[in-house]
């Protein structure tokens, strides 16, 4: 593997641990033409944590990235922020190496892990507020079921201010990069809104209380460092805005239009509202479902002003 995609440091001693997957074209139904990757992350101190781990075919290049910057026996604690398997299922082969690892995660997490891995029973559950010291710095946790599973919740580095929300503010983007400021802000921006309309906009009303929830409990934020893609690290505040927006319905000058058609009636009354609402200086998005992809159209309805539907 290429020397340059590990040992990327986020601050001294913290260090991007995550693969890369390049060739992903399908998550879960949505498509991911830029591919993926699964980051993971190791704080090293007087005790050494690693948050998360990776999807289980990546499980030995997870490890060769470990040991660029660690022993696995020298891991003291091995954080699940989230149970669903592109985070966790190389968490067995990781725990065997890392033979002295407790493995911390919220209530539901552990009573989740044996369902999923019954091999692993050295789980401890954290809650909202607690916090496990390393040395110099502290892991404070924050409970976020429900974003998106309910065993969800975000580990955050008090004296760094770095927030590792597992899959919140992420994004599929294979890159070499690992951070906002070394890439195009235009296809970083459009990766996260995609992520966002396909995976959580469901979850909107959620999403808000608990943005509101951190803000209330004051603790500064310089750096966001999710599951999937990109680092924020020049102005984590931009993708927090974000989310606050699409989660509003804060809508651009759009409308978008989805049809499908038989004989082409449908077609061509779609097209006359196309010309109508274009006329009005108001933007149209133009699909016909079968044709198009269902990824692009649910993103497109993400800050529409009004969505029309038309079938045969």
């Amino acid at each position: 593997m290429a020397k340059f995609l590990v040992n990327v440091e986020l601050a001294e001693n913290i260090f991007w641990v995550g693969v890369i997957d390049w060739d992903i074209r399908d998550f879960h139904g949505y498509l991911t033409r830029r591919g993926t990757t699964y980051n993971a992350y190791i704080i090293k101190d007087e005790k050494t944590a690693l948050i998360d781990t990776v999807k289980h075919n990546f499980s030995s290049e997870l490890l060769r990235n470990i040991q660029e910057v660690v022993v696995p026996e020298e891991i003291d604690y091995i954080i699940v922020n989230h149970l669903e398997k592109d985070h966790s299922s190389a968490l067995p082969y990781i725990a065997e190496k890392a033979k002295n690892a407790k493995i911390i995660a919220s209530k539901r997490g552990k009573e989740s892990i044996p369902k999923y891995y019954p091999e692993i029973s050295n789980v401890e559950a954290v809650k909202t507020g607690d916090q496990i010291k390393l040395g110099k710095r502290t892991l404070s946790f924050i409970e976020a079921p429900m974003l998106h599973w309910p065993d969800s919740m975000f580990t955050y580095i008090v004296e760094d201010a770095i927030l590792m929300p597992n899959d919140a503010f992420g994004q599929h983007l294979a890159t070499s990069e690992r951070f906002d400021d070394e890439v195009d802000e235009a296809v970083l921006m459009e990766e996260a809104a995609k992520y966002f309309a396909n995976i959580l906009m469901p979850l909107s009303p959620l999403i808000i209380r608990k943005i509101q929830e951190v803000v209330n409990m004051g603790i500064p934020i310089k750096m966001i460092a999710p599951s999937h893609g990109i680092i924020w690290r020049s102005n984590p505040m931009k993708i927090v805005n974000a989310y606050m927006a699409w989660s509003e319905g804060k809508s651009a000058n759009k409308v978008v239009i989805v049809y499908d058609t038989m004989w082409g009636s449908t077609a061509a009354m779609a097209r006359a509202i196309a010309e109508g609402v274009a006329s009005q200086n108001v933007d149209v998005k133009f699909f016909k479902l079968r044709d198009s992809d269902v990824t692009e159209i649910v993103t497109e309805i993400l800050d529409a002003k009004a969505v029309v539907v038309g079938s045969p």
